[in-house]
């Protein structure tokens, strides 16, 4: 007489014999969990509260000497709020979520789970993004509220403006860390020399301008009159579509390249 018997599965895990099954989600928690430890503590930290700090004490020392004037407004978040504080959160965020972990060799431990390469260039991305989020974009809009509150959509659309800039920023300065160890050099050479100097008297040379390309968008949501973004909506929002994706991708692909140097 032959014994049958019914393997009853564990409640939420797999049954017996059977593979685990992986995650489809380009996001893993862990590296998520590891990266906003790392990104949040030590000094990092600290610019992450004073920057929009800063923008927020010059939001409200302008409101109070200037009062309501949404000249004023557009042109403090145009001029330092996008192009100056933003960039420089982004360059924090983007190249402290996987820089660290590179130049300590502490990287190597997490390219040895079987994680895709990609997955943990996505995942690394995607925290330095909420992180230029909640501490540049956030606070920009707040400071446009605090200057002009809801006229004409300047909080809004600096708001946009500032997470659109934000994701292109930090694809872009994720890379360069991946590539080189002096990511913070090339970002701040790129962000401050390219789009503020080299910008502003090279003909052509703001259509590869991150900045530009936030505005665009800004521009066509804001009703009050902006400075003229030097790209078009239809150039912008590709262009930004373009560094992310490629950036991000790329990102992973290199990182292929450091754990075969690595086991080498």
């Amino acid at each position: 007489m032959s014994d049958t018997r019914t393997t009853v599965p564990l409640a939420g895990g797999p049954t017996a014999g059977s593979a685990p099954r992986r995650s489809m989600s380009p996001i893993n928690p862990v590296v998520v969990r590891l990266t906003l430890r790392v990104l949040l503590g030590r000094r990092r930290g600290l610019l992450f509260l004073a920057l929009p700090a800063l923008v927020l004490l010059l939001a409200l020392a302008l409101r109070w000497a200037a009062g309501v004037d949404h000249i004023v407004t557009v042109s403090y978040l145009s001029t330092f709020a996008i192009a100056t504080v933003l960039p420089l959160l982004a360059l924090i965020a983007g190249t402290g979520v996987i820089g660290p972990e590179i130049d300590d060799g502490s990287i190597v431990y997490l390219l040895a789970k079987p994680v895709p390469r990609w997955h943990i260039s996505v995942s690394k991305l995607l925290v330095a993004i909420g992180c230029v989020t909640v501490f540049g974009a956030v606070p920009i809009a707040a400071a446009a509220l605090l200057m002009s509150g809801t006229y004409g959509g300047i909080a809004i659309g600096f708001f946009v403006g500032a997470v659109l800039a934000g994701i292109g920023y930090c694809a872009l300065f994720l890379l360069l860390a991946v590539v080189s160890r002096h990511a913070v050099v090339f970002g701040l050479t790129y962000a401050l020399l390219w789009e503020s100097l080299i910008g502003n008297f090279v003909p052509g040379a703001q259509t590869l301008s991150i900045q530009q390309w936030a505005l665009a968008v800004t521009e066509r949501i804001v009703t009050v009159e902006l400075p003229t973004a030097s790209v078009s909506l239809r150039v912008a929002v590709p262009a930004l579509v373009i560094v992310t994706v490629l950036a991000s991708w790329y990102a992973g692909r290199r990182l292929r390249s450091l754990s075969l140097a690595a086991e080498e």
